[in-house]
C-alpha cells in the first residue's frame, strides 16, 4: 500500500505545473500574430486587457485603425488601439482565469475565453463558442520592450 502511495505522489509531483514566481496574467502581452500588444490590469475581482501597441495602427490613408467589422454601428469609428480586448475573468486559480470575453477587431467577434499561464511563462489564450472544444487557442508571449502605436 506505501509502495502505491509513493507512487502516486511522485506521478502527481512530476506533472504538476510550475508557474513562475510572478504567476499571474497581469502585465504584458504579444499576440500570437505580433501585431498587438495586450496590457492585462486587474478590474476589481476580474481581469481586463487593452489593446496598448499594434503593428500597424494607421490605415494607408495615414488615419487610425478603425472597429469597422464590429456589428454595432455606433462603435465602428472608435479606434481599434487603446479598446478593450478581453473582460470579465474569474480567477479559478494561480495564473488560471475562465468566463471571459475575448473580442476580435479583425472579424468584429466576441468569443466566450478563458487564459492561463504556461510553465515556460507565456499565456494561453482560448477564445470558443459555447464549449470550449469549440474554438481556437493562442499563446501569447510577455512584452517586455517599450514598443510605442497608439
Amino acid at each position: 500500500m506505501n509502495v502505491m502511495k509513493t507512487l502516486c505522489l511522485a506521478a502527481l509531483a512530476t506533472t504538476a505545473t510550475v508557474l513562475p514566481a510572478s504567476a499571474d496574467v497581469f502585465g504584458l502581452w504579444l499576440t500570437e500574430n505580433k501585431k498587438a500588444i495586450v496590457e492585462i490590469t486587474p478590474c476589481g475581482d476580474s481581469a481586463c486587457g487593452n489593446i496598448v501597441w499594434m503593428a500597424e495602427p494607421m490605415t494607408p490613408a495615414g488615419q487610425p485603425k478603425v472597429d469597422a467589422n464590429n456589428p454595432d454601428p455606433a462603435l465602428q469609428t472608435r479606434p481599434i488601439c487603446g479598446m478593450a480586448m478581453i473582460g470579465d475573468f474569474t480567477k479559478d486559480g494561480e495564473g488560471e482565469w475562465s468566463n471571459g470575453f475575448i473580442y476580435d477587431p479583425e472579424g468584429g467577434d466576441v468569443y466566450k475565453s478563458k487564459m492561463r499561464l504556461t510553465e515556460e511563462g507565456n499565456l494561453y489564450v482560448r477564445g470558443y463558442v459555447g464549449i470550449p472544444l469549440l474554438g481556437k487557442s493562442q499563446i501569447w508571449t510577455p512584452e517586455t520592450g517599450k514598443r510605442t502605436g497608439c
